[in-house]
């Protein structure tokens, strides 16, 4: 009977499992950071991490100079970058999008008019997937487009979600911009309007964005309950009026249910009852 010859392993060197480690403690300091509803500082990350501070600042500097991270303007604290945003756009653009237009296809049945799968990059709202109604008067935004945040239905829902202190930095960034003569252009205008939307569990866009159109957004929960996107429905008047927008709202709640469950899974574990 022949011998099988194992061939032994090749030893790892002592270079590559230390570049093994850090990349796993990058992406777990980046996990720290997206899951935290307000941005991290070292001290904070080195006991969720377990780790010493100075590989703690040292891993925040390298992210930081890639745009995985970006500085508070306090100097001390670290929130999500640009360059990790796009990442999570790009994830949630690309999973399980036959299942996620079929969802919204079925809610253009039902709705009439044009959904959109909406997601926040920064300051904006991005669309990560949309579905034209066969009305050969519609508003054409192809998937990746940007919309403002203070005047749209998707934007005011992400806003109103926010805890203060977050909310009030993206405010502090963001140009009011009158878009229409209806849209809001104050803080504290738009304060209001984001508790209202937060009372109510949905937003609206009265002409705020463009003349002649309306639209409503509800919010798309992760397992957490964290709004991670939002499902919207927009129509010209005098087709689609708010009455009519809001006479949606539980058919948008439904389908919003329906693509939370084909988010990406976050992979923790589900808690015990």
């Amino acid at each position: 009977m022949a011998r099988v010859k194992q061939q032994a392993e090749k030893p790892e060197k002592p270079e590559e499992r230390d570049n093994a480690s850090a990349m796993l403690r990058a992406l777990d300091l980046l996990g720290e950071i997206a899951r935290s509803e307000t941005p991290l500082g070292v001290p904070e990350l080195c006991v969720r991490l377990s780790l010493p501070k100075p590989t703690v600042h040292r891993l925040c500097q390298k992210l930081e100079a890639e745009s995985y991270l970006l500085r508070e303007p306090d100097g001390r604290r670290f929130a999500v970058g640009p360059r990790f945003l796009r990442m999570g756009f790009d994830m949630l653009r690309n999973s399980v999008s036959t299942e996620r237009r079929g969802i919204l296809e079925a809610l253009v049945e039902v709705a009439g008019e044009t959904c959109n799968f909406v997601t926040r990059l920064g300051s904006e709202a991005i669309y990560l997937d949309r579905v034209e109604a066969a009305w050969p008067l519609r508003m054409h935004l192809d998937v990746g487009s940007r919309v403002p945040m203070h005047c749209t239905a998707s934007g005011k829902l992400f806003l109103s979600a926010m805890r203060p202190a977050q909310r009030r930095r993206i405010l502090e960034t963001l140009h009011l911009k009158a878009q229409t003569p209806n849209t809001i252009t104050t803080v504290k205008a738009l304060e209001e309007e984001l508790e209202r939307i937060a009372e109510r569990g949905y937003s609206t866009d009265d002409q705020e964005f463009l003349e002649g159109l309306v639209a409503i957004a509800v919010p798309v929960k992760d397992r957490r309950g964290t709004v991670v996107a939002a499902v919207a429905c927009h129509g010209p008047l005098p087709r689609f009026s708010l009455e009519k927008a809001t006479a949606l709202v539980p058919n948008l709640l439904e389908a919003a249910e329906r693509l939370a469950a084909t988010l990406p899974d976050s992979g923790e574990d589900e808690p015990e009852a």
